[in-house]
């Protein structure tokens, strides 16, 4: 399919397009302005990671650790109970706490419908991380200070109990000279511990000095002045977008559940058959209008006359059956504006109205009907003396009559055969009017017996289905089908484009 197919599909099918848009961005609309506006607050804690002036790798998986500890610690069931307590709140609104990446930052964030209980929520959480500090890190457990503590307190006894023992001895055998050495050398190792111990523990006792005041307020929460949600400008252009996309959806899905026939292309592709011509909707129906005019309708039915006349040279058409798929695709309208452009052209014209169930031409005319084509087959009154003139010179009628009982049998009667065998004595161009293929019989008995068939199909109203069956059946019924003529065709078609700076000499040749 090409681009310029694509886009007449989607000029076609603007309309679902806009609609799809329309409806989806006033839902829009109405629900981002009917929507609680939620606002946003967030404090900032600070994490100290680094005791030292260097960092080390250990330092930095340290510190990672840290942040993410802090950061599951404070979304906890106890500090969330806690939070709920303090404030009184049964439930609590959704809380995001995030360490900021390549800091030692954690961000929490709350967002809630009133601006200051949700600041109040935020600073509480941060209030509540940085009085439990100490406890929440470390746990209800024996820290490592309470260990070196009480090994500090045992150490300290036992210095002192080897210092006593070495006094005493000395005091005792001062001349003992191995026991005092001995003694000497364990007081020493204990007093060498108990010195390395101590020096440990100043260093736990002063990191965790340090670990306990390490989380500090950075930026404590302030109640927003605007709202985060709804995004009002974001849900409108997201909404337009996703109409657009739903909307380009529907017109892929209607196109291809679609039967009618909207195009040239789709109608030629279907029916096989030449394109004898394309007349634009005038908006007005049973209406002549000059083939010699220079209006598009006019133009129209000059080509359509034209192809015809050509075919004629090539074999006789005296007889052309007109005929459509469906009721209301225009057939009796172009019926008597075709024999209205071949009269023009010198040639002597008869249409025959073998609609007997609705008949048109006498209305198209403006003639009585109160005889006509049944009162010839049902031998009620000859054929001479109902043939009627028009005001058109070389243009005659052949009306339905009143409407009979039977008309698919007296279509199929020999007596219509001789009406045709009269008429094409008397003139040069018999244009026979039926009803709708699909619909009854009428047309599918006279199609055989006539030299020429044209299908009148309606853009926009002729269904693929309908056109498909009259094909097939005039194939079936060895009728010589000449081609097809499409009615409410667009004015701006490249049919006209092609063919209308040669419709005047054809005209002027048709005619001689």
């Amino acid at each position: 399919m090409e681009l310029q197919q694509y886009l007449e599909i989607l000029r076609r099918r603007k309309w679902i397009i806009l609609t799809t848009i329309f409806v989806t961005e006033i839902i829009v609309i109405i629900g981002t302005f009917l929507a609680t506006p939620i606002y946003s607050a967030s404090a900032t804690l600070r994490i100290a990671t680094a005791s030292t002036g260097t960092v080390n790798y250990s330092d930095y998986m340290y510190a990672d650790r840290l942040l993410n500890t802090y950061t599951d610690i404070a979304t906890s069931r106890p500090v969330l109970d806690e939070l709920k307590q303090q404030l009184g709140l049964e439930d609590l609104p959704l809380i995001e706490v995030k360490p900021l990446p390549e800091t030692e930052l954690i961000q929490i964030t709350v967002e809630h419908p009133m601006p200051s209980l949700a600041a109040s929520i935020a600073n509480t959480l941060a209030e509540i991380l940085i009085d439990q500090s100490t406890e929440l890190y470390t746990g209800s457990g024996e820290s490592s200070l309470d260990i070196l503590s009480e090994q500090l307190t045992r150490l300290e006894d036992e210095v002192d109990q080897a210092r006593e023992e070495y006094m005493d001895l000395v005091a005792r055998n001062p001349d003992d000279a191995g026991n005092i050495q001995a003694a000497k050398q364990e007081m020493d190792l204990k007093q060498e511990i108990y010195g390395t111990t101590l020096e440990l523990y100043e260093q736990t006792r002063l990191k965790e000095a340090i670990r306990a005041k390490s989380i500090s307020m950075v930026e404590s929460a302030v109640s927003p002045l605007s709202p985060i949600k709804p995004r009002k400008a974001l849900n409108i252009g997201l909404g337009f977008l996703i109409s657009l996309v739903g909307g380009f959806g529907f017109v892929v899905l209607f196109e291809n559940l679609d039967t009618t026939l909207h195009t040239e292309e789709q109608i030629e592709n279907l029916t096989k058959l030449p394109n004898l011509g394309l007349v634009p909707s005038i908006g007005v129906k049973n209406q002549f209008k000059s083939p010699y005019g220079s209006n598009p309708y006019s133009e129209s039915f000059a080509q359509l006359r034209t192809n015809i006349l050509r075919l004629n040279k090539d074999k006789a058409l005296s007889t052309l059956l007109i005929t459509s798929a469906e009721q209301g695709d225009g057939k009796s309208t172009i019926v008597s504006n075709l024999a209205f452009a071949l009269a023009h052209a010198r040639k002597k014209v008869i249409v025959v109205d073998c609609d007997l169930r609705v008949p048109n031409q006498h209305k198209i005319f403006n003639i009585p009907n109160r005889t006509g084509l049944s009162n010839v087959l049902m031998e009620e009154a000859n054929l001479e003396d109902v043939i009627q003139a028009t005001q058109i010179a070389g243009l005659y009628v052949l009306t339905s009559g009143p409407v009979p009982r039977y008309s698919s049998e007296l279509l199929s009667s020999t007596e219509m055969n001789d009406v045709i065998d009269e008429l094409r004595k008397s003139f040069d161009m018999i244009i026979i009017d039926t009803p709708a293929f699909i619909e009854v019989t009428d047309a599918a008995v006279l199609a055989p017996q006539m030299d020429g068939v044209i299908v009148i199909v309606g853009r926009g109203s002729s269904h693929k289905v309908s056109v498909r069956a009259v094909c097939k059946q005039l194939e079936n019924n060895k009728a010589n089908t000449i081609g097809f003529v499409i009615n409410h065709a667009k004015q701006n078609s490249r049919y006209y484009y092609h063919q209308k700076k040669k419709t005047s000499l054809l005209d002027k040749l048709s005619i001689f």
